[in-house]
């Protein structure tokens, strides 16, 4: 008897493991990006990279939610001074059909740099995922006062 009971918490445990790993979203999310900047800093900085760690937790089957902090560096151009960032946001994860992934990301940036206050951060993306990689493209958006600090962006994301 006691040998069914364990077989049957394994299979369950396992069922419940597989069905929450065909998001490949719910977990430890680990980001890495590269990005052209455009807007406002478009003048000021030639490249952007930038980085993300999220918990995400599962609502559904196909929506993922969770805290995520960041760092976005803007590169300044020609001996100008660099950008960086610090988002810290809500993250949202949507799994579309055919292993496509849409996202979302809002909350603040706070500014790292000396000048920068920081501001409004959003991010919207679209991504394609295998298993637990996914590469993503993305815009990032971070108002600071009339000052628009973007970028567009491609980037790839692990799952732990």
């Amino acid at each position: 008897m006691m040998k069914k009971l364990l077989l049957i918490a394994v299979l369950g445990l396992f069922s419940f493991n597989a069905a929450h790993a065909q998001t490949g979203l719910t977990g430890i999310r680990v980001g890495v990006n590269a990005g052209i900047p455009v807007g406002d800093v478009d003048d000021a900085s030639s490249f952007k990279a930038g980085a993300d760690l999220a918990y995400m937790i599962s609502l559904m089957d196909i929506v993922q939610v969770g805290p995520m902090v960041g760092y976005s560096h803007y590169f300044g151009k020609d001996g100008g001074e660099d950008l960086q960032y610090l988002p810290i946001a809500a993250s949202g994860r949507l799994g579309l059909p055919s292993s496509f992934v849409g996202g979302f990301d809002l909350g603040y940036a706070v500014g790292l740099s000396d000048g920068l206050d920081g501001g409004l951060y959003w991010r919207p993306l679209l991504g394609f995922r295998f298993m637990n990689f996914g590469i993503m493209v993305s815009y990032e958006g971070i108002t600071e006062d009339a000052f628009d600090v973007s970028s567009l962006n491609v980037g790839v994301e692990f799952k732990f």
